[in-house]
């Protein structure tokens, strides 16, 4: 076996190993949430702060499932930042259809920040009632226990409860193929990292404890970096405290999606990644199944067997392990979700070399930007994380070495 054919075999295996893996750790998470779910006994009182912009798709739905939790004790704080956005018009009908409701509409433009969401929820945290506080998007779907899904993860050395969105309700190829990046590759892949305890904020949703967040200089302090949740990750851990995920997701619904729409958010949160996480952004390049793919046509070629039906049988697996992870999950899956899957993964590579090249994005009409690649700093920031590594690779061969002696 000539040396390239070794490379791809062994490139083949490595990712295929941490794919299955990520989709094992994801579909263990699920089932045991749905199975003999434990949701918190305790009933804390809750500010729901949720920030506006614009109208969602389903933003009434969304909206109206604010006032339908079933937890006994919550205020509901809807942020927007000028009286004139059409959001306003519904929130005030749906507060007036829910007069028993503990609900308010904050108006304010406060700059406290770069970032357009975090001044927006700035009015909502000071003018919040009770010390837990959950941050939640406008196009958050809430079930009717999401403040218990939120506490039934709260642990003693918890900083934050967040959780990633889940695609729903998709119409149409685009919000098929946003489904593939938001629930089988970017939640998956947030799971596995939650279940080894290395879990990182969403900003979807949000539950803090406002003495930990004050500790870390209060809610300016989210605004270290231009995204507000990766920023809260990092306040997190430097208190010595983790992220944790809920159990169950909650869904974002998508309704018609066009291209543009999917590509600019993918690459504004590629960006975002790149800015705030750069060692773990990096790796993402050997993440999708397009490039083991070519490499099983390499060995396949290499060895005499058919190219492509070598490659199209390694995708049938790649693809079916993510529709079984979506089946389990109660997720969109359709007969066409491999061809999502695969769209998807031939965007990634164009995704990554875009977030490398360019540091500006628009979120909502705001234009904003995430600091310029500078070498020198990102050696700078890769340096810890390839010493932790190497000392780590350096344990293991002292104890291979010792048991083989």
């Amino acid at each position: 076996m000539t040396a390239p054919i070794l490379a791809a075999a062994t490139f083949a295996i490595s990712v295929t190993v941490f794919h299955v893996a990520s989709i094992v750790m994801a579909i263990a998470r699920f089932r045991r949430s749905f199975g003999a779910e434990t949701l918190s006994s305790q009933h804390p009182p809750v500010s729901l702060v949720r920030p506006l912009c614009g109208i969602d798709n389903y933003a009434v739905d969304t909206l109206r499932s604010t006032f339908a939790l079933d937890y006994p004790c919550y205020e509901i704080l809807f942020c927007v930042a000028s009286a004139e956005d059409p959001v306003v018009p519904l929130v005030k009908a749906l507060i007036a259809e829910h007069a028993g409701a503990n609900a308010k509409l904050l108006i304010g433009d406060e700059r406290g920040s770069s970032n357009p969401k975090l001044n927006n929820v700035l009015k909502g945290w000071c003018a919040a009632a009770h010390d837990w506080i959950v941050i939640a998007d406008s196009n958050v779907l809430m079930p009717a226990d999401y403040v218990q899904l939120l506490f039934a993860r709260w642990k003693t050395d918890t900083g934050l409860v967040a959780s990633p969105p889940i695609g729903c309700r998709p119409e149409g190829f685009w919000a098929e193929l946003e489904c593939a990046f938001l629930n089988t590759y970017q939640a998956r892949w947030q799971y596995a990292a939650d279940s080894i305890g290395f879990g990182f904020a969403q900003g979807k949703t949000m539950l803090w404890r406002r003495a930990d967040l004050d500790r870390a200089g209060g809610i300016c302090a989210l605004a270290k970096e231009v995204a507000e949740d990766a920023a809260a990750t990092k306040v997190v851990r430097d208190a010595g405290l983790k992220v944790r995920l809920v159990d169950r997701p909650f869904a974002q619904p998508l309704g018609p999606r066009t291209a543009a729409e999917v590509w600019n958010r993918q690459l504004r949160w590629a960006r975002l990644r790149r800015a705030s996480f750069l060692p773990y952004f990096l790796p993402e390049i050997f993440s999708g199944g397009m490039l083991p793919m070519i490499a099983v046509a390499i060995v396949a070629h290499g060895i005499g067997l058919p190219r492509i039906l070598s490659a199209g049988l390694f995708g049938a697996f790649w693809y079916g392990c993510e529709i079984l992870l979506a089946a389990t999950a109660e997720w969109p899956v359709s007969a066409l979700s491999p061809l999502y899957g695969l769209t998807r993964d031939l965007l990634l590579p164009a995704l990554f070399v875009s977030a490398l090249r360019g540091n500006d994005f628009v979120w909502r009409g705001n234009e904003m930007q995430v600091e310029r690649m500078r070498p020198r700093r990102m050696m700078a920031l890769m340096r810890p994380r390839m010493q932790e590594i190497a000392q780590g690779s350096r344990r293991r061969l002292r104890a291979l070495c010792a048991r083989v002696s």
